[in-house]
């Protein structure tokens, strides 16, 4: 029987100086998470101990290196928040990575709490710019994309856990055609395209340009459909973590909650044996680049039996087999509203891909574009498409455009405001983050590491006590709240657990 699938999110947000493009974008980035913060009480480090980046999903560690040192070996900043979450520089980005949860609503709530978050750190790290106190006020752009339009890419990327004995090459079989099609229905969309030989106005996902492989380690150079990276941040004999890294970042509630939870139940047909075998597609990498290019969504791709198919089509058999898996297994409660959502934005793509503006991100930014192509006879090379490209992104709920259009009430959502603000400071309750954001929030001066796993608290003792967390489901509200909410100290939560 599939296991809960316990999620999450990564995003690297772009961050840029306004009036200062040669302003160094890892000091930037450490003055947006030292600022947010900046409140004088211990900072917990990042514990990485059992963090193996070249441990790969094939069996086998790869030989050297291109991920960085970790961020606390060359001075970068790196916080782990009461949310459950953690906040920290990766690749001259602010990264924030979201809490574990156990569903895909949950998932968009605390995904949206980082985008807050960052507006708030933004704000308060502007004053800390060099050259402020000279009347020159700096102040920091950030957005959630994936792409500055120059070239350069950062990632979004999503963690689901899947049962170790589920075999690997399994999942890239089945994933591989899932994750080529599904930008179709979540892409974030963008102007332009990577490859000079190719004209293409605007297209369907931010992302698609930059991969060249199939399957692989890497995920800032020859970045592959399906990564192999094999961190199970939890008991390495009962769980991997599936790290994917194809995704794009969404402005859209309506798209965070579709991708990550037509993923999950994916994953969790793949975990029960419930599927066919997959249909293979003939040049994924290719394919992946050709979905994206097209935004009929009705242009055919080819499968490696010579048979010809719309994307839409492979997204209706998963769909199809999601139903049935749903209405004959276990199937998590989430599941029937999550099959409406997918069922409803395939059939809209098919009839008419327009008409989701306001719904699915890259044809709401399409259409503010479009509007200004035909009113200001713009080419879609204009350096104001562009512009209107980056601030669709922007955080600010004041001046991002997508954010403009929720207050407005053009674009559809899933999850109030209030829900948001409560998970900037508040953990799940129902995973491990609980537990991990109690405890820094209650007994930070204790706590001198965390990792998503453990917890190491010095309590006065000979030696540093760590609690591990090899569990996403344990350590929830209902197991440890009335621990925590009885101890008076750290010392006192320890003596009770192993009691």
């Amino acid at each position: 029987m599939a296991i809960t699938k316990y999620m999450g999110t990564e995003t690297e947000f772009g961050i840029a100086v306004i009036g200062r493009p040669d302003f160094n974008p890892v000091l930037a980035s450490s003055l947006v998470v030292n600022a947010y913060a900046s409140d004088g009480r211990n900072r917990a480090r990042w514990d990485y101990e059992d963090e193996d980046p070249l441990r790969d999903a094939r069996g086998y560690t790869q030989p050297g290196a291109h991920e960085p040192a970790p961020e606390d070996d060359i001075g970068l900043a790196n916080s782990i928040l009461t949310n459950g979450a953690r906040f920290y520089v990766d690749h001259a980005h602010p990264e924030y990575s979201s809490p574990e949860v156990s569903n895909p609503l949950d998932a968009v709530v605390w995904d949206k709490a980082g985008e807050r978050i960052l507006e708030v750190a933004a704000r308060k790290a502007a004053p800390l710019v060099p050259g402020h106190e000279d009347g020159n006020p700096g102040r920091i752009l950030i957005t959630k994309n994936n792409t500055d339009g120059k070239g350069a890419a950062y990632g979004m990327h999503e963690n689901y856990i899947v049962d170790r004995a589920t075999p690997f090459g399994e999942i890239v079989r089945q994933l591989t055609p899932f994750f080529i099609t599904r930008q179709s229905m979540v892409g974030a969309g963008r102007v332009g395209t990577e490859f000079p030989s190719a004209e293409v106005d605007y297209q369907v996902s931010q992302r698609a340009d930059f991969f060249e492989v199939e399957v692989g380690l890497e995920t800032t150079l020859k970045r592959p459909i399906i990564n192999t990276r094999d961190e199970p941040h939890a008991d390495p004999d009962r769980f991997r973590r599936l790290h994917v890294i194809i995704g794009d970042a969404n402005m859209s509630e309506v798209c965070t909650y579709l991708k990550l939870g037509s993923t999950a139940l994916v994953l969790s047909m793949v975990e029960d044996g419930f599927l066919p075998a997959a249909p293979t597609v003939a040049n994924p990498v290719k394919t992946l680049h050709r979905v994206s290019h097209d935004l009929t969504c009705a242009r055919p791709i080819e499968l490696r039996d010579g048979r010809r198919v719309r994307p839409t089509e492979l997204q209706w058999h998963y769909l199809e087999w999601a139903q049935k898996w749903v209405e004959t297994r276990d199937a998590p409660d989430w599941a029937p509203a999550l099959l409406r959502t997918w069922e409803r934005i395939l059939t809209t793509l098919e009839d008419d891909p327009m008409s989701l503006d306001g719904v699915v991100d890259w044809v709401t930014k399409y259409r503010i574009m479009q509007r200004y192509v035909e009113r200001d006879g713009l080419s879609w090379d204009d350096g104001k498409l562009k512009l209107i490209d980056i601030q669709y992104h922007d955080v600010r709920r004041d001046k991002g455009l997508y954010n403009r259009l929720v207050a407005t009430g053009r674009c559809e959502t899933l999850v109030a405001e209030d829900e948001v603000r409560a998970a900037v400071t508040t953990p799940p309750e129902d995973t491990r983050a609980w537990f991990r954001g109690r405890c820094l929030e209650k007994f930070r001066d204790a706590v001198t590491a965390a990792g998503w796993d453990s917890m190491i608290f010095d309590v006065g003792g000979e030696t540093l006590q760590r609690v591990p967390m090899m569990d996403p489901g344990r350590g929830t509200r209902a197991m440890t709240g009335a621990l925590i909410d009885g101890a008076d100290t750290a010392r006192q939560l320890l003596d009770q657990l192993q009691g």
